[in-house]
């Protein structure tokens, strides 16, 4: 539905947008990653209308966008701010993109009642916008942007204003809405964890550019290369060259799957391959430190001689700072970087 080709966008000698290929298939949610000034945001603008390219192409439905304002382009936009209207109730926020595309009364008010409904909000047409939780603002921003039907639906940042309980219900039930509706998503967010919930598709971005691109299970699984690994969160990456199923690190040598790429490369060890067991045994480790992390204890190691090594740990099993523990590795966390798709 939505295809991206060479996309290019410079801001005074900055280039926050390099050559960006991205098609989005009808009905598909992907939602973009990427740390601050990696071309997010310029990406979104730019499907929207609000940002002209400097070269390259945006085709919604097989129809090139170039020169076509951003009220005529048929698509759906909403902020992280919300950016209710607030001289008008919840109904009149909703109806206001109906009103805008010439539906009449009675259309208005059915769309208004379906969408509130959907959205969790039944019954709130004549409650004032200053009235409503943060959010119950959210949701109706939600159900204004999906009133007229937009072919594709871009949300910006679209929870980052709640709290984590909150943004944590409310991505689920969001799935849950696009799904019913049918509805094509491109969404941009810095919270991995509202990223892999609500998308079909990850799309990490660095320095205007697409890292990685995937299912969340394959991004999760097997980041492409280093900065992608880093921006999730692991640490336990070092350089490496691997022979056959075993590689040599600065840890010693770490068994690796089969189809691991040959030679050198780099090595990604996620926190739960990392086992702990006897001093005596494995990689003798000192225990640096140790931090709840809600479903399990990350607890960091630090071997004489080598960088250090973040492990995962259930609460009851997690040994005290300043102990010594031995470490040995599950060939099934170890991933050998670069193998992923980029496209």
């Amino acid at each position: 539905m939505l295809r991206l080709d060479g996309a290019s966008v410079r801001f005074a000698g900055h280039t926050a947008l390099d050559g960006v290929e991205l098609d989005v298939a009808e009905r598909e949610i992907v939602c973009v990653l990427g740390p601050s000034g990696g071309g997010k945001s310029t990406l979104l603008r730019t499907v929207a209308g609000l940002q002209p390219l400097d070269s390259g192409r945006v085709f919604l439905d097989g129809r090139d966008l170039g020169g076509v304002p951003a009220h005529r382009r048929g698509v759906g936009l909403m902020f992280q701010d919300h950016q209710l209207f607030p001289q008008r109730d919840v109904g009149g926020n909703v109806a206001f993109g109906l009103r805008m595309h010439g539906a009449s009364r009675q259309e208005q008010e059915r769309r208004v009642r379906e969408l509130l409904d959907l959205v969790g909000l039944p019954g709130a047409e004549r409650r004032a916008v200053a009235s409503l939780s943060g959010g119950e603002q959210q949701r109706v921003a939600l159900a204004r942007a999906l009133a007229p039907r937009p072919r594709l639906l871009m949300l910006d940042e679209p929870l980052g204003q709640l709290d984590r309980s909150l943004r944590e219900r409310l991505v689920v039930e969001l799935r849950g809405v696009f799904r019913t509706l049918g509805t094509t998503v491109l969404a941009v967010t810095h919270d991995q964890g509202e990223a892999f919930a609500l998308a079909d598709r990850v799309v990490v971005m660095r320095e205007g550019r697409i890292a990685q691109s995937g299912t969340p299970l394959e991004v999760w699984q097997r980041p492409a290369d280093e900065f992608v690994a880093r921006f999730l969160g692991f640490d336990n990456v070092v350089e490496t060259t691997v022979t056959g199923q075993s590689a040599d690190t600065p840890w010693g040598k770490l068994p690796v799957p089969e189809d691991s790429p040959q030679g050198p490369g780099t090595l990604l060890v996620r926190p739960a391959g990392v086992r702990l067991v006897d001093a005596a045994e494995g990689l003798r480790c000192t225990v640096a430190a140790r931090t709840f992390r809600g479903t399990h204890v990350a607890v960091r190691l630090q071997p004489e001689g080598a960088p250090g090594l973040e492990a995962a740990c259930a609460l009851r099993e997690a040994p005290e700072p300043g102990g010594t523990v031995g470490v040995v590795f599950d060939a099934a966390d170890v991933v050998v970087l670069g193998g992923a798709s980029r496209t």
